[in-house]
């Protein structure tokens, strides 16, 4: 079973900055009757790109559920296949003349700093080479890896939700960057700033390992989240 593809629209656009992105789909939430996202909020469970793009096919959806399934019935094999594709994928970067980054939450929100696999030793450590890079709602995996406690190849985005703005702020000031979905249209600016911080465009491409620390990164409603009113998305009217 491939796990990882290196085919979205979005992870393309860091190519023409020399990266390769392979990423991970599983069934978000309890899609697959297990839970993959347990700090999601009922905004970002509404809101989640699941059925974007490719996603909206059955066979897509019937794949990534298969997938969460196999993680949970074998964790550890899950892990060691994971390593053949992530070897698979770096093989391909150099062919390319580029560099090999990975995001292995593409729509779910698990602590794969955590997960050693077979041999005991999280992808991270194994691939030093490689940039990996999360978004993630858990604040404690945040603080971690501001704190210097998750591997220095791994960085970590944390997405602001209705329910964990104060978190999200608290994190922004601590050096950490955070994901803010906007209600701006295609083709429009975003506010230029969120919590009196400066906003960046996170729509130019998803490398969020280049951002810097301490920014907002602004990403526009897409898919579902354009019919948001849980407050997940936030509105651009007076935004400050």
């Amino acid at each position: 079973m491939q796990l990882l593809t290196t085919e979205n629209a979005k992870t393309t656009k860091g190519e023409s900055l020399g990266y390769l992105t392979a990423i991970l789909y599983l069934a978000p939430g309890s899609l697959s009757g297990r839970n993959v996202c347990a700090h999601a909020s009922e905004g970002c469970l509404f809101s989640c790109l699941n059925l974007a793009g490719m996603g909206a096919f059955s066979n897509v959806q019937d794949a990534r559920i298969a997938k969460t399934k196999e993680f949970f019935r074998d964790p550890k094999g899950f892990v060691e296949t994971l390593a053949e594709d992530v070897a698979s994928a770096q093989r391909k970067a150099e062919r390319l003349g580029m560099e090999l980054c990975v995001r292995l939450n593409g729509t779910s929100d698990l602590p794969w700093e955590n997960l050693g696999g077979q041999i005991g030793v999280p992808l991270m450590r194994r691939f030093p080479s490689v940039r990996w890079y999360d978004y993630t709602k858990n604040a404690a995996r945040v603080r971690a890896f501001l704190a210097g406690r998750l591997p220095e190849n791994y960085s970590l985005t944390f997405s602001r939700s209705e329910c964990n703005g104060e978190t999200a702020l608290e994190l922004a000031r601590a050096g950490g960057n955070v994901a803010v979905v906007f209600g701006t249209k295609k083709g429009e600016p975003l506010p230029a700033k969120w919590g009196g911080r400066p906003v960046i465009d996170g729509d130019l491409h998803d490398l969020r390992f280049l951002d810097g620390r301490g920014r907002i990164v602004g990403l526009r409603a897409k898919g579902p989240a354009r019919r948001d009113d849980s407050g997940f998305v936030v509105a651009t009217g007076g935004v400050k």
